[in-house]
C-alpha cells in the first residue's frame, strides 16, 4: 500500500526546523495581507475624508483615545509582550498589537522595535520579515503621522484552524519539536485621524506561535496562508 498522502501544512509542520520552508509558507501571504491592508487603509482614508474635510497640517493633533497603551521605553504605544503559555491568547494579543498604532506618540523605528519584542529569540524559525512588512514604508508613515493617524483594535476570535488541527491529528509529534501553532484570530480594526476622520474594517490574520513547554510564548511568523 503507497504511502498517504500528508496535507500541505503538515508536510511544512513536520519540518519546522527548516526555515526556508517557514519562510515558503508565510512569503506569498505576507504579501498578499500587505496590498489588502494597504488598500483598505486608502479605502479608509477616502472615506473618512468624504465625511470630514481635512484641517491644516497645523492642526494639534487630538488626545489619545481612552485606554490607549502607555509608550514604554524605546516602543512608543506599542505594548510590552504578555507572559502567556496559551497560543490562542498570544495569538489575540499579538494580533491586537499588529493592528493597532499611533502615529502621534509612536515613530515608525519604535513601532518595528515593539513588534521585534513580540518575537521568538529561537533565531532558526523566527520570519522577521514577514511582520515587519506590515508597517507602512516611512514615506507613507510620516504621512499618516502629519494627520495624527491611530488605529486601534478588538478581537472577536481566534482558533486553531481545521487545517492545523488535521495536521496534528495525522502526526501528534510533529508540535513537540518545536511546538509551533498557528492561530487564525478575527476582530476588528477602527482608524481615525485629526478632525474627527476615521473609519474601521474587519481584520483577519493567522499567525504562528510558539509555545514551549514552561515558557512564555512568542511570534514566530504570519502564516495566513493556512485555511481556517
Amino acid at each position: 500500500m503507497g504511502k498517504r498522502s500528508l496535507s500541505p501544512l503538515h508536510r511544512a509542520t513536520s519540518h519546522w526546523p527548516a526555515k526556508r520552508r517557514i519562510t515558503v509558507l508565510v512569503t506569498v501571504t505576507a504579501l498578499l495581507l500587505a496590498v489588502a491592508a494597504a488598500a483598505a487603509l486608502l479605502t479608509s482614508r477616502d472615506q473618512g475624508k468624504a465625511r470630514t474635510p481635512t484641517a491644516p497640517a497645523s492642526a494639534n493633533p487630538s488626545p489619545s483615545p481612552p485606554g490607549a497603551s502607555k509608550p514604554g521605553a524605546g516602543t512608543g504605544s506599542v505594548p510590552a509582550p504578555p507572559r502567556l503559555a496559551d497560543p490562542l491568547a498570544y495569538g489575540r494579543a499579538a494580533a491586537v498589537m499588529l493592528w493597532s498604532y499611533d502615529t502621534r506618540t509612536t515613530s515608525r523605528d519604535q513601532k518595528l522595535a515593539g513588534m521585534h519584542a513580540w518575537m521568538t529569540a529561537e533565531k532558526k524559525y523566527t520570519d522577521w520579515t514577514s511582520l515587519s512588512a506590515q508597517v507602512p514604508d516611512p514615506v507613507l508613515w510620516s504621512r499618516m503621522a502629519d494627520n495624527a493617524q491611530y488605529a486601534t483594535a478588538t478581537v472577536t476570535d481566534a482558533r486553531f484552524p481545521s487545517a492545523f488541527k488535521q495536521a496534528l491529528a495525522e502526526n501528534p509529534t510533529a508540535i513537540t519539536e518545536a511546538y509551533i501553532y498557528a492561530v487564525t484570530v478575527t476582530g476588528k480594526q477602527s482608524i481615525a485621524w485629526k478632525d474627527g476622520g476615521g473609519g474601521a474594517e474587519d481584520r483577519s490574520v493567522t499567525l504562528a506561535v510558539q509555545c514551549r513547554p514552561g515558557a512564555d510564548c512568542a511570534l514566530v511568523s504570519l502564516a495566513s496562508n493556512v485555511a481556517p
